[in-house]
């Protein structure tokens, strides 16, 4: 009987695998669509006659666009229970968007593609819905640590595509193709690449509790034993769905239960633990693209840095946050994910410090401004990987596990509003240093008070542990 379940598993596990890798590599083509994008834009916009506004309003684009389609598309994943089907169709977004960048003809055109492609991004909220449901608890940190690191990735490796992509000047029928417009055709070639490794290498595998389940009762059938032991096995587990006739007082009650259905979802999102998970999505974001937002001006105004430079110093950061991500990735396997968002959470207000009292006002020679700089950079860094998985991971945890793709949809809105606000807040204030990390400091110090004062709550619901240990004990 082992020797004809084990051929079974090892499918299931191997599937499993090959999804996960083929949701690291959609993580890791939005992180490299970003990174031969971001260098390329400004210019491209000002051979087009934009005025300087238009490069906020097309980073902005791409971020609202998904602010507004990652509840839908969770929304869309939590009652269809899939999410192969969910990808396909926004990759063709990111696919049309790109395209449209890479034609170009107008300021206009520009702004839509990213807002287009935008849409794609919306997605996410079903790939962490899914990663929430088919994983365990106490792994599910770490896979959203080296899921999180394949963006870093993409984002690292971004700048060395433009090395070849910026020596492109040739026709492809009426389209002219150069280091503009060939960000747009290389990221839409990768995104139809992809859509044929998602036909391939991804299944919607059940959850990990259905499949245990599932096998359970295939060990239970081939013993001849289902007749007795069914009856007892749903006794633990969720009623079986059937099929039957529906009266006429339930469909009057329908109405009624929707109602109550949207009332439950909101009494979720004004529970304290949530409140203070949302709230550490919106800081962290806010000023991870506010210091993204500052760092090269003041690298310019200090440090006469160019575009070599900038780009070694991204890279730099960029490895940084790999190897940070896959520390937290073992330590979330140590420690519990409250401890990793409060020791994050020190080392950003450290860091916060220590910038108002070394970058505000420099002093001293040029290698004493380089190397208080750079602590202050590495430690901004630091601290991002820390508090970035752990409210996640949280976040899945203390949310209904029926609705994960709707409420990661809420959490990316959020975050999605704070990278909008946040170079809008850091880009106006690059000469005043002062009033803009003294409010990132506030901000930081807020969420602080807020984890401290609910640190208690932000921990897994005791019914859902109570559930999984008598799963395990049986």
């Amino acid at each position: 009987m082992k020797a004809r379940q084990s051929p079974n598993r090892m499918d299931n596990h191997q599937k499993r695998n090959l999804t996960f890798l083929t949701i690291g590599l959609i993580f890791m083509l939005s992180g490299i669509e970003y990174a031969v994008i971001l260098p390329t834009i400004w210019r491209y916009l000002q051979i087009l006659e934009a005025p300087p506004y238009f490069l906020g309003l097309g980073l902005s684009a791409f971020s609202l666009s998904g602010l507004l389609t990652g509840p839908l598309f969770g929304l869309w994943s939590d009652r269809s229970k899939t999410t192969k089907s969910i990808i396909l169709f926004s990759n063709l977004f990111e696919i049309a968007g790109n395209f449209m960048y890479f034609i170009g003809y107008s300021k206009w055109l520009l702004l839509c593609s990213r807002l287009v492609a935008g849409i794609g991004a919306g997605a996410g909220s079903s790939i962490f819905g899914f990663l929430t449901r088919s994983t365990r608890p106490e792994e599910r940190a770490g896979i959203f640590a080296a899921i999180m690191a394949c963006r870093q990735a993409g984002l690292l490796v971004g700048p060395a595509f433009n090395l070849f992509l910026r020596l492109c000047d040739f026709e492809l029928g009426p389209f002219v193709v150069n280091k503009y417009t060939s960000p747009g055709i290389f990221m839409c070639l990768l995104w139809v690449l992809l859509q044929f490794v998602v036909m391939v290498m991804y299944w919607d595998v059940q959850p990990i509790s259905s499949e245990g389940v599932a096998v359970m009762v295939e060990m239970k059938q081939e013993d001849g034993y289902e007749e007795e032991e069914a009856p007892l096995m749903g006794s633990d587990e969720e009623p079986v769905q059937t099929y039957r006739a529906v009266n006429s007082d339930e469909l009057g009650t329908s109405a009624s239960s929707r109602m109550q259905g949207l009332q439950s979802v909101g009494r979720e999102f004004l529970r304290e633990e949530v409140v203070v998970l949302l709230t550490a999505q919106f800081i962290t974001l806010f000023n991870q693209t506010a210091l993204e937002t500052m760092v090269t001006p003041l690298t310019q105004r200090y440090f006469s840095f160019d575009e070599l430079g900038n780009s070694l110093m991204y890279s730099l950061c960029g490895v940084e946050v790999i190897l940070g991500f896959f520390f937290v990735r073992w330590l979330s396997k140590k420690v519990a994910d409250r401890v990793v968002l409060a020791v994050g959470l020190v080392i950003c207000c450290t860091a916060c410090i220590w910038c108002l009292v070394f970058l505000c006002n420099p002093r001293g020679g040029y290698g004493w401004e380089l190397s208080a700089f750079i602590i202050g950079v590495f430690l901004q860094l630091l601290g991002l990987p820390f508090v970035a998985v752990s409210q996640v991971s949280l976040f899945s945890k203390v949310t209904a596990e029926k609705t994960q793709g709707f409420s990661h949809g809420v959490r990316r809105s959020v975050g999605g509003l704070a990278t909008i606000l946040g170079p809008l807040w850091a880009g106006g204030l690059t000469n005043n240093l002062y009033i803009m990390l003294g409010m990132m400091l506030a901000l930081l110090l807020m969420i602080s008070v807020m984890t401290a004062l609910s640190y208690e709550r932000l921990t897994e619901p005791r019914a859902v542990q109570s559930a999984q240990s008598c799963d395990s004990g049986g």
